[in-house]
This record gives structure tokens, C-alpha cells and sequence, in this order.
């Protein structure tokens, strides 16, 4: 018994420890974007920074509290964000409720259930989804980044899972109560399902914050652009686009520099969210994958 035991702490230990390893290893390149972020242009353009920042100074974060353009795409994602989460969510819970039920209740459940799942495995392509959403005239708006994907079917399955575990006595309760469909939802099903709410919550969000692609496809005018996809734009320009009295201040800038204080000041949202629903996403995840 005590071999066991001995054994069992040094597996914990190694455990632990490789974590560690690779937690330390997935923050080292947010550390070198911020250290390039706060170092100087020689420093920078001569490759000398790691982890480290090196000549120290504040210029790109300056340079960015001016950019009106940076702020006017942070505004559409935080826009795009709000809207787009909050109808994920709506949709999702809607969707998932009713898949929940047995076959008795709802007769046509698993007709419903193979549609989503086929339109989840499917992919038409990127030429039949631009012409429909152009043939929806929502090019240009921010319901183009918004509306294609307002039913996220992996959350609506993750939900759905998770709804089917609650316990069954308290539906039947309910029911011989009195309570009706809506009032088996508000009271019932999503007061005990913060876990799965908070998951896909944290799916749509990150989903949403972190796109850049559709962004690039859908919208013709640059104002429009989203945080990401202007973002990317200037990651892959020669430099960026100058207005204003910011000619100076870019000559004392690399545009590595500039461009990893915009990258930082873009992860700082999901930075802040992510630790507020962590403690619900792992039991959430768990659970809500896991068919009965």
C-alpha cells in the first residue's frame, strides 16, 4: 500500500509538472507579443527581444489611443459580439429544449435532430454561402457577421446533452404542477444548467471576438471591418495606413511593434471573460458531451 502510494504522488508530480511545461509554453508567445510591443524600433527591427522588453517605452500604446481606425473596428467586434452572442444563446437554448425531449413528446425530434447534424457535417462552400447572404442584401452590416451563424449546432448539442441529464422527477413535478413548456425552461432547466450556459457562452464569444475571415469576405468597406480583420490587414501591409499628425510618431515605431501592441490590446477582452466562465466550462464541457 505505501509503494502504491509513493508511486501515485511521483505520477501526480510528473502530471503537475508536464501541465506546467506546457502552460508556461503557451503563454511564452503572449509574453514575447507584449515585450516587442513595449520595446524600441532598433531593438525590434535587430531582433533582440525575447521575453524581455528592451529600450522601454509606451509609444505604440500612444500610438494606438490616437488610431481612430483601431477603435472604430474594436467597436463592430464588441457590437458583433453583443448581438451575435446574445442571439447564439437565445437560439441555442430554444433549439436544444425542445431536442431534449423524448420522441413521445416530440414526435418529429430526430427528424429535426439528422437536419441540424447534416447541416453541421456539410458544407456547401464559400461561393453558395457569400451569394445567399448577398442575396439577403446583409453585405456591408454587421448582421453579415452576425446571422449565418446564429445557430451554433455544436452548442445546440452540447446543450441538449446536458438538458438530458437533469434529472427527470423534477420535469414530472413540474408538469403534475401545473407548469407549462416555457415555465419547465425558466425555472427548471436553465437555473441548473449554468455550467453548459456559461460553455457555450464562452464558445460564442471567443467565436465571434477571434473571426476575421468573414469579415474580409463580406464587407466591401474597410470602416466595417471587425477588430480581427483589421488586424489582419495590417499584419500583412507593408505598413500601415497613416492619418493625421501620426507620421512622426511611426517613424520612432517598428510596425512588428505597433502590430503586437494591437495584437495585445485585441486579446485583453477574452483575457478578462475567460477567467469569469472558466470555472464552469470544464464540468459544462463534460457533461454536455456525454450521450445517454
Amino acid at each position: 500500500m505505501l509503494h502504491r502510494n509513493t508511486t501515485d504522488r511521483i505520477v501526480d508530480y510528473l502530471i503537475t509538472a508536464f501541465l506546467l511545461l506546457v502552460g508556461v509554453t503557451a503563454l511564452l508567445p503572449l509574453v514575447n507579443t507584449l515585450a516587442i510591443s513595449l520595446s524600441d524600433k532598433a531593438a525590434v527591427s535587430g531582433g533582440m527581444v525575447g521575453l524581455i522588453p528592451v529600450g522601454f517605452n509606451l509609444d505604440a500604446y500612444g500610438f494606438i489611443l490616437r488610431d481612430d481606425k483601431f477603435w472604430q473596428a474594436f467597436g463592430v467586434s464588441v457590437l458583433r459580439v453583443l448581438l451575435g452572442g446574445a442571439l447564439n444563446f437565445v437560439l441555442a437554448v430554444l433549439t436544444a429544449f425542445p431536442l431534449s425531449r423524448s420522441v413521445q413528446r416530440f414526435p418529429a425530434r430526430n427528424v429535426f435532430m439528422w437536419l441540424f447534424v447534416f447541416g453541421m457535417i456539410l458544407n456547401v462552400g464559400i461561393v453558395p454561402w457569400y451569394l445567399t447572404i448577398s442575396g439577403y442584401r446583409l453585405l456591408d452590416s454587421i448582421w453579415a457577421l452576425v446571422l449565418p451563424g446564429a445557430v451554433p449546432i455544436w452548442s445546440v448539442i452540447l446543450l441538449m446533452n446536458f438538458f438530458r441529464s437533469i434529472p427527470k422527477e423534477l420535469d414530472e413535478a413540474a408538469r403534475m404542477d401545473g407548469a407549462n413548456p416555457w415555465q419547465l425552461l425558466w425555472s427548471i432547466y436553465l437555473p441548473t444548467s449554468l455550467p453548459a450556459l456559461a460553455t457555450i457562452t464562452l464558445f460564442s464569444i471567443v467565436g465571434h471576438w477571434n473571426s476575421f475571415f468573414d469579415g474580409l469576405i463580406l464587407m466591401n468597406n474597410p470602416d466595417n471591418y471587425p477588430l480581427q480583420t483589421y488586424i489582419q490587414q495590417l499584419v500583412i501591409a507593408d505598413r500601415p495606413a497613416l492619418h493625421g499628425g501620426q507620421a512622426a510618431l511611426l517613424a520612432q515605431l517598428s510596425n512588428n511593434t505597433l502590430n503586437a501592441a494591437k495584437l495585445f490590446v485585441a486579446m485583453i477582452p477574452i483575457l478578462l471573460v475567460y477567467p469569469l466562465l472558466q470555472r464552469y466550462f470544464i464540468r459544462g464541457i463534460m457533461l454536455g458531451a456525454v450521450k445517454e
